[in-house]
């Protein structure tokens, strides 16, 4: 059976997560003592205990969902040996696409932290320099939730972010274009409009001051061709060339994330029948239930 590996993206991070994995699994622990030394700070300490706030910050959540999500492989390695061995192809939500390289091969662990570190960091100084947010739109297609940025947009910036799934999309723009689009999609008849908690418009071209710190930091990165597809949020295609993988991740900041066509493509045209939600949360898991109803796909929680 063709499996695949998902990894979760930023917003799927709770107090509490890692903690178990850590006090049970040496493997586990090993990679928040590294990660400790890398960061400069106890992660595992952050994870285990919180507070909320701050382990909700850009900077500080996107370690933190890379560490424990390659903590509950960890754990998934022991347990069923075998099915991480021959999982064909793997795909991560935004931040979980540096966890994916780094499971596939192409990063290693150290190299993915660094990268992740610096890129919440930068995308956190981003959001701080320019005021702006994300909205969730429920209940809505794509032509009609484009349409709706393409009304609300105005002289702000404002664009389709994430395609999470079909009725699931997410915009991201300056606020007062983000309230704007919140009153059109209610008066459209989507089913939910939720402005969400992140600290800015994550893929969008107010984030070109991040993508400029990131491509620095990749240029200084190795990455290896990696040894099993792993799909880019950028394109819903898997890249096995280092430099075409770089300039996609540093692209992936103001670009959408196409992850529904990237299920489209594990699912239909890789021919993926199997699978595994690794790290914390279920959202992946509920995304792919939206796209295929009967698709099996398990989660291994950190």
């Amino acid at each position: 059976m063709k499996t695949a590996f998902l990894f979760p993206g930023q917003g799927a991070q709770t107090v509490g997560m890692g903690a178990e994995l850590a006090a049970t699994l040496p493997a586990a622990k090993a990679l928040f003592d590294q990660a400790a030394d890398i960061l400069g700070y106890d992660l595992l300490d952050l994870c285990a205990n919180g507070p909320a706030e701050n382990l909700d910050a850009t900077d500080h959540s996107q370690p933190a969902l890379y560490v424990c999500s390659l903590a509950a492989l960890e754990k998934l390695k022991g347990e069923q040996p075998e099915l991480v061995a021959n999982c064909a192809a793997a795909a991560g939500l935004s931040l979980g696409e540096y966890t994916a390289l780094a499971f596939a091969g192409a990063l290693d662990f150290e190299s993915g932290l660094r990268l992740v570190q610096e890129r919440g960091s930068a995308m956190q100084d981003a959001s701080e320099a320019a005021p702006s947010g994300m909205v969730s739109i429920l209940g809505l297609e794509r032509p009609q939730v484009e349409e709706l940025v393409d009304v609300c947009r105005q002289s702000d910036v404002l664009q389709v972010a994430n395609l999470l799934c079909p009725g699931n999309i997410v915009a991201s723009g300056d606020n007062a274009a983000c309230e704007r689009l919140v009153s059109a999609a209610e008066a459209a008849g989507a089913m939910k409009v939720i402005p969400l908690a992140v600290a800015g418009a994550f893929h969008t071209p107010l984030m070109a001051p991040a993508r400029e710190r990131l491509a620095a930091a990749l240029a200084n990165a190795e990455i290896r061709p990696p040894r099993i597809p792993v799909v880019s949020n950028v394109d819903a295609r898997p890249h096995d060339n280092p430099e075409e993988i770089r300039g996609l991740l540093e692209a992936q900041l103001v670009n959408p994330v196409l992850w529904a066509d990237s299920m489209q493509w594990l699912l239909e045209d890789f021919g993926v029948e199997q699978c595994y939600e690794i790290g914390p949360g279920r959202v992946l898991r509920g995304l792919l239930k939206r796209i295929n109803r009967k698709f099996p796909c398990e989660s291994v929680p950190a």
